[in-house]
């Protein structure tokens, strides 16, 4: 991957990359937001984003979880997408242990009750999965959750409150928050003012159709955002926006 923005250079290696798609220093927590869509705006076709990704795609993505405390994902798009949580790679161990980091980085799955307990994301993960849920859920829901091994996070009445769950994961120290989606989640936190980077994949893809955009929920006043770095690789960009005021 080359860069092209700010200042157009040669190739970057793994530890340039490594270092550009790193964390801010600091005890503040700094949540990070991947998607990849078409040159059109569709967020998925066929009902999965699996299909847009490519290889650029996974490479900034997987850095996003490698470099996390955390990674964050709704439960539509955790169950849709097949998510098995993070089993991390000799070079993913590597990379963690580099940066002092646990070994695995955790999931946390947000959902008011839609999540089943024997979702591959609780039941097949690599280290116990965070539930991030509201009061209201059902109680047997919730203790179907426990008995598959998830730890649960309550975090709101009616609704998962969004900055209470954020809050409560970074007191646990889980303050590099790898967002993977999807987009009710992605326009709940922007809603919350949670977000503090745009990962944004744009593939060489056009798929038109009635395709979701990646951020979805109640209008908003527009939220401004600075464009810091843009990659390119066989035709993908790679687009990396921090929400002014992060």
């Amino acid at each position: 991957m080359r860069p092209i923005w700010p200042e157009p250079g040669p190739e970057l290696d793994d530890a340039q990359l490594e270092d550009l798609y790193r964390y801010p220093a600091g005890d503040d927590k700094w949540l990070a937001v991947n998607f990849v869509s078409s040159a059109d705006g569709a967020v998925e076709t066929g009902g999965q984003a699996r299909p847009l990704s490519n290889p650029p795609d996974r490479k900034v993505l997987q850095l996003g979880s490698d470099l996390a405390d955390v990674v964050l994902v709704g439960a539509t798009t955790a169950m849709v997408e097949d998510f098995r949580g993070v089993h991390p790679g000799e070079e993913t161990l590597k990379i963690r242990r580099r940066h002092d980091l646990a070994d695995v980085a955790p999931t946390a799955v947000v959902t008011t009750g839609s999540l089943p307990a024997d979702a591959p994301a609780i039941t097949q993960a690599a280290t116990t999965t965070f539930v991030i849920t509201c009061a209201s859920a059902p109680p047997a829901k919730q203790k179907a959750w426990k008995e598959a091994g998830a730890e649960l996070i309550v975090a709101g009445e009616q609704q998962v409150d969004l900055a209470a769950a954020v809050r409560e994961l970074a007191e646990r120290g889980m303050r590099r928050i790898d967002c993977e989606g999807g987009p009710h989640l992605f326009g709940g936190l922007i809603e919350a003012g949670l977000v503090d980077e745009l990962r944004l994949t744009v593939s060489p893809l056009l798929v038109s159709g009635a395709a979701s955009r990646i951020a979805a929920g109640t209008p908003l006043d527009p939220v401004g955002i600075e464009l810091a770095t843009v990659l390119a690789e066989d035709g993908v960009l790679l687009l990396r926006y921090l929400v002014k005021g992060s």
